[in-house]
């Protein structure tokens, strides 16, 4: 079997064509890195209770994700004592917890007894001089400082640079290369989410000019293209992606666990320890604690990618989906833990298919093409009045009227 088709999937060869391939710089595995827990947390409104937070982290791990960012221990108590116990629950998951670049915190950090931390310092002049107000050689200092502290007391360090994609590189490199040779890896933020796919793949190689330890990509979404700013930051080299369940976080949300998990795999080829029947099952978790309602349309998790309502869709599916049915659906439902059912849908954009389908279900039989046509006349009138698809029960009432 060719790598873009399975019996769960089907995408476009071109992904794997040589003159595609031969372009990137794909690792063989990327690392998850989850922030669910705090970036996803600092969407406005968004509170996840310490029991919580453990809950969706011990969930998180079942799934195979490498490492879980819990969150702030400067931030509340709730966080510091979920960093301390998820610290001592026997993850295969690396715990971390979200740190600045001072000795306090990661004092703090070491009460929780994580195994490593993610140390933030903005990246950019500008930021520095003004939304912190720091003089910018205090900036380097405090990183040299923590950074340093950090690894001195055997802490696995993912420097974290605010605003990287905005930051000058000149500037960018002084503060990256004054604490290279302590951090374990580099985080480059795209704070903002203001660079396009083929900016990240640049900005990601200039790096690479000078840094020599693994690149991480923490992409936010405020352009809609945090997944697609992760990609192209793996496909030039980064080894670790920053994952959010279903893509919250501050502002416009991060990068999505599902769609960045599953593109990965699906149309890169490139192998994570996430199991992606998890996916699903992880989606309504974070869903149900957060309080954010899923889009309908939201891909990989969503509901309606794995609905048919178009008539001639219909007629694709059940032609196909005994023999081939990633024919007509680009994956299924299977794939991310969602059951084996594709929902057929009765509604404005139906034809006769959907129609003789339901009542193959219903154990009716009609063969008069009159009839099927009128029924299709009633279900996309219903709809269009009320604006909706039509329940099963709504169904029968129209078909009652007819002798089929």
């Amino acid at each position: 079997m060719h790598p873009w088709i399975s019996d769960k999937w089907f995408v476009s060869p071109y992904n794997f064509v040589d003159e595609v391939r031969n372009k990137l710089s794909l690792p063989d595995r990327v690392v998850i890195h989850d922030v669910t827990l705090r970036d996803g947390e600092q969407q406005p409104g968004v509170v996840f209770r310490k029991n919580e937070k453990i809950e969706i982290a011990i969930a998180l791990d079942e799934a195979g994700v490498d490492r879980i960012e819990v969150g702030m221990p400067t931030v509340s108590q709730d966080d510091f004592d979920a960093l301390k116990i998820l610290a001592k629950q026997g993850l295969k998951a690396m715990v971390m917890a979200f740190v600045r670049c001072l000795k306090s915190d990661v004092d703090l950090a070491l009460k929780t007894e994580v195994p490593g931390v993610v140390m933030e310092l903005p990246s950019s002049e500008h930021m520095i001089t003004y939304a912190y107000k720091w003089p910018l050689e205090k900036a380097i200092g405090r990183a040299v400082e923590a950074v340093e502290y950090a690894k001195q007391h055997g802490l696995y360090v993912s420097f974290f640079t605010i605003d990287a994609t905005r930051a000058d590189m000149n500037f960018f490199r002084k503060v990256v290369e004054s604490v290279h040779n302590f951090m374990d890896s580099l985080t480059i933020a795209d704070t903002f989410g203001v660079c396009t796919p083929y900016t990240i793949h640049y900005f990601i190689n200039k790096t690479k000019e000078f840094v020599k330890k693994p690149i991480e990509i923490h992409a936010h979404n405020d352009f809609g293209l945090a997944v697609a700013n992760t990609l192209a930051a793996i496909a030039a080299g980064a080894t670790v992606a920053h994952t959010s369940v279903n893509g919250i976080g501050e502002r416009a949300g991060n990068a999505d666990l599902a769609e960045v998990v599953a593109s990965l795999h699906i149309l890169l080829g490139v192998k994570t320890n996430v199991k992606l029947e998890k996916l699903y099952e992880l989606s309504k978790l974070v869903e149900k604690y957060s309080n954010v309602k899923t889009p309908p349309h939201k891909p990989i998790v969503g509901e309606t990618p794995y609905k048919i309502e178009s008539g001639i869709i219909v007629d694709w599916w059940l032609n196909v989906r005994e023999v081939r049915p990633v024919e007509a659906l680009p994956i299924l439902p299977t794939l991310v833990g969602k059951g084996d059912e594709v929902e057929i849908v009765l509604g404005k954009k139906s034809g006769i298919a959907n129609i003789k389908y339901w009542l193959a279900k219903l154990g009716i039989e009609c063969r008069d093409e009159n009839t099927l046509r009128s029924i299709v006349f009633d279900v996309k009138n219903m709809s269009i009045q009320l604006k909706r698809p039509l329940t099963i029960d709504e169904f029968k009432n129209i078909i009652n009227k007819y002798k089929c």
